[in-house]
């Protein structure tokens, strides 16, 4: 069963909090990020990018303790504030005709080693141990990682009795995403709220796999080194926003290939054929409409490809994804991609526009084919992780996208 743990949340002041929380720093070009640093000063990240101040790149240790110094200093000048009281917090995304509402908490890293906490990704040794030892001398987590749990009426009724109450912040920003937080300190909701999610099988990171993986590697580092450990540190718990699994979008990330492995587009269609029913659509668009077909775009021509199942044979729930269909009928033996994450020769886009983004580059000549195909679904993702299997890489593109820095999680319990 789920446990969650309220915390003491450090958190922008109210005035400011709208210039503070920032996306994740991958997602900002170097022209948007040098505008944000030049004219914000209230951002996080100049938190995250603690150089800027000296004009220098700084890397490795240098940098975590820099980043440390700004937060210090963010702190001092009360720019971010600490919560007095113990509390969970309710964030509400509203974007387009998409909304979701869900609880920022600590989860324990004891229920992500037992499996409660369930992966459906692989994570890289070398980034856990770099995030670890980031969290090590930064001492705070500022963006909290995405988890679903199936849909609970009695969690969904006390989320949507307390929003009935004044947000502690509410903003928009410049994608026109609102962003509205509530802070739930009485006692007794707390508790509730943990008896509710005591009663909660399983949850599902949707987000954030390797954030959890450094987070439980940074508390058995943590464990070892403290010859006090009790179990309640704050190095025990990740903090985490979960919502209902019916409040996620999944999108799909499609597939671009530079080259057809030493084939011609004749030859390469007719290797499809004896595992695809193949229909050309010339130079109309063309996008998959349902589980098993795909759309593959080819020498100028749209064309859909339809499994012929007779010759696939389904074992598990990890052969059933067309992630994985894809890879094991084309990528791998035809075209002699194994390494989906690291093979240069492979390229991923996701996005509205991608099919025609797709076609543009393998029009130009940049790409040799490109394949789509539909979005996964929540039911396939639990199968994967029930099944303790993991996806290909970039099998799902998901949203929400949180914002860092509206809470923070500190995990040096003597306080700052």
């Amino acid at each position: 069963m789920a446990f969650i743990k309220p915390f003491n949340a450090v958190r922008p002041a109210k005035d400011k909090v709208s210039f503070v929380a920032s996306r994740s720093y991958e997602e900002y070009s170097k022209k948007e990020l040098d505008c944000i640093l030049n004219y914000n000063p209230f951002s996080f990240l100049h938190i995250l990018n603690p150089g800027y101040r000296f004009n220098k790149r700084v890397s490795g240790a240098e940098r975590f303790k820099l980043v440390h110094n700004r937060y210090l200093e963010f702190l001092e000048e009360q720019i971010l504030l600490k919560d007095k009281e113990e509390s969970f917090y309710i964030y509400k995304i509203e974007k387009d005709n998409f909304n979701c509402c869900g609880i920022i908490c600590g989860t324990s890293v004891e229920d992500y080693r037992n499996s409660v906490i369930k992966k459906h990704e692989n994570t890289l040794e070398q980034r856990e141990k770099l995030f670890a030892n980031y969290l090590q001398l930064v001492q705070f987590k500022a963006e909290p990682v995405l988890m679903i749990y199936p849909d609970k009426k009695e969690i969904t009724s006390i989320v949507h009795n307390e929003i009935l109450n004044e947000p502690k912040c509410h903003f928009t920003t410049p994608d026109r995403v609102t962003h509205s937080l509530w802070q739930i300190s009485e006692k007794s909701t707390l508790k509730e709220l943990q008896i509710e999610f005591g009663k909660v099988n399983s949850l599902y990171i949707a987000d954030g796999h390797h954030r959890s993986a450094s987070s439980n590697l940074l508390s058995l580092i943590s464990k070892k080194n403290n010859p006090n450990h009790n179990g309640k540190e704050p190095y025990n718990y990740i903090m985490s926003y979960l919502i209902p699994e019916s409040e996620i979008r999944i999108f799909e990330f499609n597939r671009m290939v530079r080259d057809l492995n030493g084939l011609t587009p004749e030859q390469f269609l007719v290797k499809l054929d004896s595992l695809f029913r193949i229909k050309k659509h010339g130079d109309q668009l063309y996008r998959p409409g349902k589980k098993h077909h795909f759309s593959m775009y080819l020498n100028g021509s749209f064309y859909s490809l339809y499994l012929r199942k007779s010759v696939y044979k389904f074992t598990n729930a990890l052969s059933k994804l067309d992630t994985q269909i894809l890879y094991k009928t084309i990528l791998e033996p035809i075209l002699q991609i194994e390494d989906l994450r690291n093979d240069k020769r492979i390229q991923y886009g996701y996005g509205k526009r991608n099919v025609l983004k797709m076609k543009d580059e393998i029009d130009k000549g940049n790409f040799a084919v490109g394949f789509g195909l539909v979005p996964l679904d929540v039911e396939e993702i639990k199968a994967i992780a029930d099944a303790g299997l993991v996806m290909p890489p970039k099998s799902t593109y998901i949203e929400p996208k949180l914002r860092s820095a509206l809470t923070i999680y500190e995990l040096d319990s003597s306080g700052s």
